[in-house]
């Protein structure tokens, strides 16, 4: 008898079968097919046969037998190629409690920040360490990736300076790809990109709005950057620094020279290379621009006890309220990356970050004098750790040397190569480099010969990390337990389903994550030869083909390295589509008033003029109006911008007609690809009209979201959009035409090593599988939509009464009565709840996403939460006044609810236990609803206002 082995499917999945059968009773729908035929319009569903190139479904053993396979075929090696990626020793305690732990991954963006404590703790301690180290008033929670942070502040500077003209000056000597990709953002903007070399430029003759310079330069050279920044000041101009945390702990800060903002890499600080990511970039200013810095910022505030209390700052300068008139598009940001560089610094604390820093220019200092004395020339006299050597003679014999020695050199200029040394590298390592050289000298013998300290005149002199957090915490005992009470402090998928609508918190399978951590996937430097990353190219090249067809796209980029850059890129795409065609000047972006604000952000960066575009009472987008701005724009109709399944949570029956409006007038359809988990297995939107679609692999394919990132936001394309990819100035991905993009990401196929995780999601599912997910999806959010009637009104449906994979309760009719939508969102936080997605796309409203991966009981625990709430929200309109109610006072923590008095007409077991599953297992949010206002007024984003072990 042959016993079929287990398969992925029945894990990934929440519902049984006898919970399908179950909720398809309660729905009146006789099967899973039937409930689809309901939801999914018939004219978008495949065609048979449309996914049966995807592989069979391979179990959990097989699929990491495989990933094995392509960690094997990379090659890893000593990789000192620099330019912003350095070999790092991750702390154990780290790697194991955070990094590896759901209780962290699986988090969400601190949105509802009572639930969220620890982890803004942690990006707390991120700022804090940023700011410091750049000598600034004020750094933020993290960016996508260096180059991305370099082009963000461009245009925060021009925003300070658009009287200024549209000239920005950048040093030839920052890295190619931060250069690669601030040409990128500028060119649809207008902005002119000035290239030179700042000691020599005359800032007055370009009448330059802002200045990029590099501290330490991409060949390591150290120039002194006060009188260039003296020089642009008095220019007006607002001066950027890419720059090393490592090295801003021996080199005197940014901010003393008189830098205005400073970006940079944080990777060093005991983040993996990854191949490029995800990473935790950085941007820290001055808190004249505060306002004006794009991503999230961490600040203290108090809650209604008058704690103190954590949650992000500043937000009504974000796309999700400002839309176009944002500073940014950033939705993601790279929280659990910046999380393990804010922790890594409390682990070594600024002793030993000296420590680190002083060994490795040590070591770059003794490979200097053992080069120079072997008849090479040292380029550049300053450095920290990075050393340019002019090799005497015969370059291809030190290249080959380091070849034969499984060593990567980086090649700069004629007759040039660039070392860049790290925390990793031993005495043996410099041996080896010194033989490279043709140096017979001892390493021992020369690092007793060299100084570890900085450079005359480049020293740093004032102290940093100061705050008990970062010496508090040196055995890892006391490590461990810190560890441990951040991240109990917050509600992850370890803890409860977290039903956000448009999120997509579904698993994040332990099997899909335990590659991430392999060194032949981690330990790969992002621009080491393409031949030494064969098993990644593999497996590029299968995700990309998956991709596809799931899509029904013909090509697939993988360079954007979050959603909000996945729009961005699409709409390049399709503005250099339009310039090739010699339509240039189609720039209106037609984009519905219901779409997620980074689509209008989105629209602006590419150089874009939005049209809003209505929606009817159905929640649809409304056809007349369409059609009339279609018209109206025809000649300079560039894109439509729309969501599908749409925000309101619905498979619009109209999609087809609506990309043919769009397409009769000589526009492309852009899709947001937020919603694509109601689609995978069912639909592909390439083959029912759009031109270009992002996909969400933090969301529909499984990569965690981290606290509010890493993610991925690839694009797929048909064939005519193909040759505008994006490329890469160090490692093209593809072979492009000539009105090719340039780069949109640091690293050339963007956060490579998290792509294992959507690799084996597919190959674990399969087709089958991949189309179950979607179908169960459905059903779960229609069950909910279902078990809630009567109690709250579902805002938008189907034809036939279905919702898609999500829906919105409309919480409007309670204002009246005083209850608002924050009342029932803090007060399922006493139930163990994450609440749903607050007010978006309607204000007043909370919209569910169960996701394929939660089961017929917490679906049911939630709904019975929502109905108890919705009883207490009948008393208020009973009379009851709402400052008595349990709502108004929500979220309790332990210490309110043991106080010694207790004046309320509530119980204590009401506000602490409100349900049965509350007492079997409770969660106690840290802190009581928050004062957010507060926080903006008194503005405090560093540690130095938080109270020692809060």
């Amino acid at each position: 008898m042959s016993i079929p082995p287990d398969r992925f499917a029945h894990r990934h999945m929440g519902p049984s079968t006898e919970d399908v059968a179950a909720m398809l009773e309660v729905l009146g729908a006789p099967s899973l097919e039937a409930l689809v035929k309901q939801t999914v319009p018939e004219g978008i569903r495949a065609s048979e046969g449309a996914f049966a190139s995807l592989p069979e479904a391979a179990t959990e053993v097989e699929a990491l037998a495989e990933l094995a396979e392509h960690a094997g075929a990379n090659d890893v090696r000593r990789s000192y190629l620099g330019m912003g990626y350095h070999g790092t020793l991750t702390p154990g305690v780290i790697l194991r409690n955070v990094v590896e732990n759901p209780g962290w991954y699986t988090a969400y963006t601190p949105y509802q920040a009572e639930i969220s404590q620890g982890r803004l703790e942690a990006l707390l301690i991120f700022q804090t360490v940023v700011q410091e180290l750049c000598g600034l008033d004020i750094a933020n929670a993290s960016m996508l990736d260096e180059a991305t942070a370099a082009a963000e502040a461009m245009t925060m500077s021009w925003r300070q300076h658009r009287n200024k003209g549209e000239a920005y000056f950048v040093d030839e000597r920052v890295h190619p790809q931060v250069l690669a990709v601030v040409q990128t953002r500028a060119e649809p903007l207008g902005l002119r990109v000035v290239v030179g070399r700042a000691e020599d430029h005359d800032f007055d003759t370009d009448k330059v709005f802002g200045a990029l310079l590099s501290y330490p330069c991409t060949d390591g050279t150290l120039l002194d950057l006060e009188p260039v920044v003296q020089r642009a000041h008095a220019a007006g101009a607002i001066v950027t620094a890419c720059t090393d945390l490592l090295a801003q702990t021996m080199l005197r800060p940014v901010g003393e020279i008189g830098v205005d903002i400073a970006v940079g890499n944080a990777q060093r600080f005991g983040v993996p290379l990854g191949y490029g990511g995800p990473h935790a970039a950085f941007m820290a200013t001055r808190s004249d621009f505060q306002r004006q810095m794009p991503g999230r910022i961490i600040g203290v505030s108090k809650d209604v006890h008058g704690n103190p209390a954590l949650r992000m700052a500043l937000q009504t300068r974000e796309q999700h309220i400002r839309r176009q008139k944002a500073t940014s598009n950033i939705c993601t940001a790279q929280v659990l990356l910046a999380v393990v560089a804010g922790l890594y610094a409390v682990w070594h604390g600024p002793e030993g970050l000296v420590r680190i820093a002083r060994r490795a220019h040590a070591f770059a200092a003794a490979l200097a004098l053992g080069a120079e004395r072997a008849g090479h020339a040292v380029v550049s006299k300053s450095f920290f750790d990075s050393v340019r050597i002019r090799v005497a003679s015969g370059r291809d014999a030190v290249l080959q040397r380091a070849d034969e020695r499984g060593i990567n050199l980086r090649v700069l200029g004629d007759h040039d190569v660039v070392v860049a040394l790290d925390e990793t590298v031993t005495e043996s390592d410099l041996a080896d480099l010194l033989s490279v050289f043709g140096s017979g000298e001892e390493a021992t013998a020369l690092l007793g010969q060299v100084s570890a300290e900085a450079p005359a005149g480049f020293a740093r002199e004032s102290e940093f990390l100061a705050e008990p957090v970062f010496h508090r915490h040196r055995s890892e005992t006391e490590m461990l337990r810190y560890l441990h009470r951040l991240q109990v402090r917050d509600i992850a998928l370890d803890t409860s389903m977290i039903p956000l609508g448009s999120c997509t918190m579904k698993l994040n399978a332990t099997t899909e994550m335990v590659p991430v951590t392999w060194p032949g996937f981690n330990a790969l430097h992002p621009f080491a030869p393409r031949e030494q990353a064969q098993g990644y190219a593999a497996l590029f090249g299968q995700l990309e083909d998956w991709l596809a067809t799931i899509t029904g796209f013909d090509a697939i980029s993988l360079q954007p390295n979050a959603g909000s850059q996945g729009e961005y890129t699409g709409l390049l795409v399709i503005r250099a589509w339009h310039a090739s065609r010699g339509e240039a000047h189609r720039n209106v972006c037609l984009i519905p008033t219901s779409a997620h604000g980074t689509n209008p952000a989105s629209a602006v960066m590419a150089g874009m003029r939005v049209v809003p575009v209505a929606c009817d009472d159905d929640g649809n987008v409304d056809l007349q109006d369409l059609q009339a701005k279609a018209d109206e724009h025809a000649e300079h109709l560039g894109a439509l911008m729309v969501t599908y399944p749409s925000t309101h949570g619905v498979f619009e029956p109209t999609i087809e007609a609506i990309c043919g409006i769009v397409h009769e007038r000589g526009g492309q359809v852009y899709m947001d690809g937020a919603n694509m988990n109601a689609m995978v297995g069912l639909c592909q939107p390439g083959r029912f009209g759009a031109d270009v679609c992002h996909l969400n692999l933090h969301k529909t394919f499984c990569i965690p979201h981290g606290g509010g990132g890493p993610g991925m936001g690839p694009i797929g394309v048909r064939s005519h959009l193909a040759p505008f990819l994006p490329s890469h100035p160090v490692v093209p991905p593809h072979d492009g035409a000539d009105g090719a993009l340039g780069a949109v990401s640091s690293a050339p196929w963007g956060s490579p090593s998290i792509l294992p995780i959507s690799w084996a999601y597919i190959r674990m599912l399969g087709a089958e599988g991949l189309k179950q997910a979607s179908e169960l999806a459905i059903l779960n959010a229609n069950y909910v939509a279902k078990r809630l009637e009567g109690h709250y009104e579902v805002l938008y449906r189907g034809a036939e009464g279905r919702v898609a994979h999500e829906c919105i309760l409309d919480l409007r009719p309670f204002k009246a009565a005083g209850v608002q939508v924050d009342d029932v969102a803090k007060r399922l936080m006493d139930y163990g709840f994450h609440a749903p997605t607050m007010s978006f796309p309607v204000v007043g409203t909370l919209m569910v996403e169960p996701t394929e991966s939660e089961g017929k009981r917490e679906l049911d625990r939630f709904c019975e939460a929502m109905i108890a709430i919705r009883e207490e929200i009948r008393s208020v309109q009973d009379g009851l006044a709402i400052d008595d109610s349990p709502l108004r006072h929500a979220p309790h923590t332990a210490e309110d609810v043991t106080r010694d008095t207790w004046e309320r007409s509530y119980s204590r077991s009401v506000a602490a236990f409100p349900s049965s599953s509350t007492r079997a297992h409770k969660y106690w949010p840290t802190v009581g609803r928050i004062d957010n206002a507060y926080g903006d007024r008194n503005l405090i984003c560093t540690c130095d206002a938080w109270p020692d072990e809060a």
